[in-house]
């Protein structure tokens, strides 16, 4: 690199013994020396510039002159080489023997072991990043730089005096800039754009003047779908430069601007493949694997694969196979994708929509592993589905991929996944043809030809089984509808079996007992194959595949599933392997069980003909929801300890789960989502509503994390519908308090404050304590959003009474808290800061642990307002700690927030804005109204380091959020915009 500064091996004329603890030196902060992990003391401020000067020597002799300019310069002392004699004899005396050595009338420092010198080190790392950079290994090459970078410890030689160390410390200073801007290059090269927007936020106003850094915080904002930001930096450094030096940027940071105008796909990815997360392929390759056995479709095979061939030179090639269930979609669509590899060298991605399901896949949520999949980090991938939809397009620019979307609803579900460049293809699978999808070559996919089934069938069976009952195995193919999923589960069962002729399983089939009549007519004839399957099934397989089609979701757990048949697990797992090898059952994941969903609703048939007594149905959906809630209250009980709502849940009689640490009941959680929301919603309308909304509320992380707040949402409304059907007023109490939690989380407060009210109403008239003292909290909150601070206070009140008389210390702290911040909206910092002291000790006292965050936060934000200002950071960086931990990605962000707030309110802008980005990055508790409220931060943050077109730019995203919510932040904003309007 250049401008590195060099420090060459220490010489010595000998090779000593090592000592038993080697001597270390620091210079990239105060000058310092370690022997071992002790510090050596290096005497006054003369005595360290002398020790400095000369382990920057380089290993050379430092005459006594050149030492004395070191020191002093042009203006020395009388007495300067006796005091420069006199440091050495120090120096010399707490040093190793021979390291500091007297030659021809000057010093010197020898005999130094690798890694004894800070600087040293940071060399060796900076041209081990660039030698990895230059084999192309961006991962290694910025993990190097970010080691040399952390030996910087401060200021270097921070302390030293004298004309040498000064300019030392602005060489020391420059190169560390020049490591930086690499190690950020490489940020935007790796894609993780988000988090460099933050850091580089604050460097911008650190080193206004330095355009490097500008350029670099403008490509970062452009890649994070932030472009109005980016040309606003653009037009404050313009006005900077022209303002403190009277020129213009500089050739590239122009260039740059004009790219970002014309919205440049090249600037749309990183210049270079991502190395890191090693996980993260950039190069997908998502197929799953074809059948060795694939027979027939000649036709279609060669139609499909000549549109796909046409991809080069059109804007877009979709093709869209449509056909009942069983007819062979999906294999048929592998087959030619595989085949058509070579075409696509970019990447194949793959992914089932689940359209024929109850809950089909969110495109919005496709895209996200879609973008994983093409080597986008987590923290890159924006929220919105038209974001992802357009960096999704961006990066299939000028590459060739095939993109393969099986089993989709409808062509509003695939709009949003296609790629939109020459180059790309689509292959899509549905059971509806798709004739609104403008541009798509449409195939409609029939049952095989006679000839095709039996060589489908033969295949699977053999051919020596086969040839001597060609006629029996005719008969077979003919019962089956000549649908190849029907022929291929008939033809393994057989398979498996060797004892069987073919005309043993052509008399069963023909026995009308064992297939239905509508064998021949639309998804009838999907049944009548699966009943092949279930009827030869042992009477256990059987009834375990009866139950296990009653629960609802995509898929379930070994623990779950054993549950559901009220058995233990390894008897479970015996019995769902068995049915795996049927192909009846799919197994998902290692302990993971799926079913098809027309395998499903046939499985629900076979409970309801074939499941006596009939009220076991219902027993075995019962025991499911008391697994989930006996589960889901203990993960609630690990992450709340002293929170006594799960005393007052619904009891259950079958066991759930018990896990060790906080870690392993989160992942229990998070992992069950959707299957533990599709039992709650499964409970409509029976006798287990009651026991359904209690589940709903034990998981109430699922909303409160930003994890899965939409589904959360949705399960809730259908909950309170539920309730309020079935007139259960206890049952509709909580549920209402479900979809209080999620609106406040997403910053819906109006809708919020309607809920919370309903639900007080119904927890009061059902004499339900626990859900009026939750509803309490709840309105409170919402009073404190919508500035009504005294109403707050009463709703707390009423709240820190109701969970003192339950002795739920938890629940009371947490009150107490917000009561704090009622008395801060009413101008009683004194008893806001009272207040959240007590609500923190109670936290403590219950032995709290997610909830203990709440409390340090709740603190913060009083101190801030009080002006104590490095106590409440004390306290918010308590409170990031356990929040990060414990997975709550949102209140990470909301903390992030506060802690902007509390570098505002000290004066410290470049501060304040650094964090205002992370919590931008993060999201926050509130939605778009506390993201109104950071944008609204980070603009004035912006506007007080001279970038005022960028901080118009927040402020104008800020006002478009409040006007939005209906929030009276926005008066305030457009008195900050008010200037520019008028000019």
């Amino acid at each position: 690199m250049d401008g590195v500064p060099r420090v060459p091996e220490q010489r010595g004329p000998g090779s000593p013994k090592e000592p038993p603890a080697a001597l270390r030196f620091g210079v990239l902060g105060p000058v310092r020396a370690w022997r071992g992990g002790e510090p050596v003391a290096t005497g006054s401020p003369q005595q360290r510039a002398l020790l400095a000067a000369l382990l920057l020597r380089e290993g050379r002799t430092a005459t006594a002159g050149e030492l004395i300019d070191a020191l002093w310069g042009e203006d020395p002392p009388s007495q300067a080489l006796a005091a420069v004699r006199t440091y050495a004899s120090r120096l010399r005396k707490v040093l190793d023997p021979g390291v500091l050595v007297s030659e021809s009338g000057g010093y010197a420092v020898r005999g130094l072991g690798d890694g004894a010198l800070d600087l040293a080190v940071a060399q060796e790392l900076a041209a081990e990043a660039e030698k990895a950079r230059t084999a192309g290994d961006l991962g290694h090459a910025r993990e190097a730089l970010g080691r040399a970078l952390a030996l910087w410890d401060g200021e270097p030689l921070a302390g030293v005096p004298g004309p040498y160390a000064e300019a030392q410390r602005v060489r020391l200073e420059e190169w560390r800039l020049q490591l930086l801007e690499t190690r950020l290059d490489l940020d935007l090269e790796q894609g993780c754009h988000a988090e460099a927007v933050s850091e580089l936020t604050a460097l911008t106003a650190a080193h206004p003047l330095r355009e490097r850094l500008r350029e670099l915080l403008m490509l970062a904002l452009y890649r994070s779908g932030r472009q109005a930001e980016a040309l606003a930096v653009y037009a404050d450094t313009r006005r900077l430069l022209a303002d403190e030096l009277g020129v213009d940027p500089r050739p590239g940071l122009r260039e740059l601007q004009q790219r970002i105008l014309q919205a440049d796909p090249g600037l749309a990815e990183p210049s270079a493949p991502a190395a890191e997360p090693a996980a993260v392929p950039v190069r997908p390759a998502q197929l799953p694997a074809t059948v060795p056995d694939f027979t027939g479709r000649a036709t279609v095979v060669r139609e499909l694969s000549e549109v796909l061939a046409s991809a080069d030179g059109r804007v877009m090639a979709v093709s869209a196979l449509a056909g009942i269930g069983g007819v062979g979609k999906t294999t048929l669509a592998v087959h030619v994708a595989h085949q058509a590899r070579p075409a696509f060298p970019d990447g194949q991605l793959y992914v089932d929509l689940q359209g024929a399901g109850p809950r089909p896949a969110e495109p919005e949520t496709v895209l996200g592993s879609f973008l994983r999949a093409l080597g986008t980090p987590d923290s890159a991938i924006p929220d919105s589905l038209e974001e992802r939809a357009a960096l999704y397009r961006s990066l299939l620019d000028g590459r060739r991929v095939l993109v393969l979307l099986d089993n989709a609803r409808d062509a509003a579900q695939v709009r949003p996944l296609l790629p939109g460049t020459d180059g790309c293809a689509a292959l899509v699978t549905s059971r509806v043809r798709m004739v609104d999808l403008a541009g798509a070559h449409l195939v409609d996919l029939d049952v095989m030809s006679p000839d095709e089934a039996l060589s489908l069938f033969t295949k699977i069976v053999g051919q020596e089984r086969v040839a001597s009952e060609r006629e029996a195995a005719l008969d077979v193919v003919a019962a089956c509808g000549f649908l190849p999923l029907a022929i291929r589960i008939a033809a393994s069962r057989l398979a498996a079996r060797r004892t069987w002729t073919v005309s043993v399983l052509a008399a069963k089939l023909a026995d009308e007992r064992r297939r239905l009549d509508e064998l021949q007519a639309g998804d009838l004839a999907v049944k009548a194959t699966f009943e092949l399957g279930y009827g030869q099934l042992e009477p256990a397989q059987a009834r375990a595949f009866r139950l296990l089609g009653l629960a609802d979701g995509p898929d379930i757990s070994l623990a779950a599933a054993a549950a559901v048949l009220d058995l233990p697990a390894e008897e479970t797992e015996d019995l769902l392997e068995a049915l795996v090898d049927t192909s009846l059952l799919e197994s998902a994941a290692p302990g993971r069980y799926r079913l098809h969903d027309l395998v499903r609703l046939y499985a629900r048939a076979c409970a309801e003909r074939d499941e006596h007594p009939p009220s076991e149905r219902e027993a075995a959906l019962s025991r499911l929801l008391d697994f989930y809630l006996a589960t889901a209250a203990g993960v609630y009980a690990i992450e709340r300890p002293g929170d006594r709502l799960v005393e007052d849940l619904e009891a259950t009689r079958y066991p759930g789960l018990r896990f060790d640490d906080g870690s392993a009941a989160l992942d229990w959680l998070y992992t069950e989502s959707a299957a533990l929301l599709a039992c709650v919603r499964q409970a409509a309308g029976t006798p287990r509503l009651r026991r359904a909304v209690d589940l709903l509320w034990a998981a109430r992380d699922l909303a409160e994390s930003g994890a899965n707040f939409r589904a959360y949402e949705a399960t809730a409304v259908a909950m309170c519908q539920a309730t309020r059907a079935a007139g259960d007023l206890r049952a509709e109490g909580r549920a209402r308090n479900t979809l209080t939690a999620v609106l406040l989380v997403t910053g819906r407060i109006q809708r919020a404050g309607e809920e919370a009210r309903l639900a007080m109403e119904c927890a009061g008239s059902a004499g339900d304590a626990t859900a009026a003292s939750w509803a309490a909290q709840d309105r409170g909150l919402i009073a404190l959003h919508q500035h009504r601070y005294a109403d707050g206070k009463v709703f707390f009140d009423q709240a820190i009474a109701g969970f003192r008389a339950a002795r739920n210390g938890l629940c009371e702290a947490t009150a107490l808290c917000n009561l704090s911040r009622a008395y801060l909206g009413m101008g009683n910092t004194a008893k806001a800061v009272e207040f959240a002291q007590h609500g923190l000790a109670v936290h403590v006292r219950v032995g709290s642990t997610m909830r203990l965050a709440n409390g340090h936060y709740a603190l913060g934000v009083a101190l801030t307002a009080a002006g104590r200002h490095p106590e409440a950071l004390g306290q918010f960086s308590e409170a990031l700690t356990i929040f990060a931990d414990h997975r709550q990605r949102l209140w990470e962000g909301t903390t992030h927030f506060r802690i902007a707030e509390a570098h505002s309110a000290a004066h410290r802008p470049s501060r304040a804005a650094q964090h205002a980005e992370q919590a931008l990055a993060l999201g926050c508790i509130g939605g778009d109204r506390t993201r109104g409220s950071v944008l609204t931060l980070l603009g004035r943050a912006l506007s007080e380091l001279g970038q005022a077109d960028r901080a118009k730019a927040c402020w104008r995203e800020a006002l478009h959020l409040f006007e939005e919510n209906g929030a009276s932040e926005a008066d305030a904003v457009r008195l900050l915009l008010a200037p520019a309007t008028a000019a």
